[in-house]
């Protein structure tokens, strides 16, 4: 597994499982021509179709910038974020964050999230957050919208942190000693490794006598959508809540 060449402002990781049907290949061109300072990093977890061929289309198109690595087994989502980042803090790109190949979050909102983190230096991570207000639209199937409002409040109860929306697929970090030593070791939860992004920041936070929400922004998204082919089920919901208690006993 190789890491990404040269050093940019802004490292973009994109995990991808069988993706190859759905990668919008016209949107990822379309951003990176027009946003030099930013580098996509793809992982390819193990796909079982033509993503990793794809992928390496896209990379190679001369306008594009961006890598692909591939995971030869499927190890899941978490443990493709958890190689990208790490290579990308290794690269040297003082911001470095992650986003779903599938662009429920569109790339449009990268630059708003990255603009946090530019304007605020005490922030250290950016979260997308799913707020369904006038004049944004939020485009959410009902069933994953109340069971995300349920699983928030139990994470927010269970962190001790009032955060709305632990699992949208954006998350943006600056890369500094205290982010870095997060994403070191390989996360426990396969299904919710954002709370456990969350466990370890507040431990730390703890461990210094500071306070996590000074470093935690959440940036209402102006637009999101379900995208057809989610890897999603209601029953993983069961899931989530079954390691939401591993991570309390061995964080907090």
């Amino acid at each position: 597994m190789g890491e990404p060449a040269g050093v940019n402002e802004v490292t973009i990781v994109v995990p991808c499982f069988n993706e190859a049907a759905r990668l919008n290949r016209n949107a990822f061109l379309e951003f990176s021509r027009d946003n030099p300072l930013y580098r996509f990093l793809f992982v390819d977890d193990g796909s079982r179709d033509d993503t990793y061929r794809v992928l390496q289309d896209l990379c190679a198109d001369q306008g594009f910038n961006g890598e692909v690595f591939r995971l030869e087994t499927n190890s899941g989502k978490a443990t493709a974020v958890h190689h990208g980042m790490n290579a990308s803090f290794s690269a040297g790109s003082p911001l470095v964050g992650y986003l779903d190949a599938d662009l429920a979050t569109p790339l449009a909102e990268v630059p708003f999230m990255i603009e946090v983190l530019r304007a605020r230096f005490e922030i250290d991570m950016v979260f997308g957050a799913r707020v369904k207000l006038l004049g944004r639209r939020i485009e959410r199937r009902l069933i994953r919208h109340y069971l995300g409002r349920c699983f928030a409040t139990v994470a927010s109860f269970t962190l001790g942190l009032e955060i709305y929306d632990t699992q949208c697929g954006a998350k943006f970090f600056r890369n500094n000693e205290r982010i870095r030593r997060i994403f070191e070791a390989p996360f426990t939860s396969r299904w919710i490794f954002d709370v456990e992004i969350l466990a370890r920041y507040i431990g730390q936070c703890r461990a210094s006598s500071t306070s996590p929400e000074r470093g935690i922004y959440e940036h209402p998204l102006n637009k999101w959508q379900d995208v057809a082919g989610s890897k999603l089920r209601p029953s993983d919901f069961l899931r989530a809540l079954v390691d939401l208690m591993q991570i309390r006993r061995k964080y907090l």
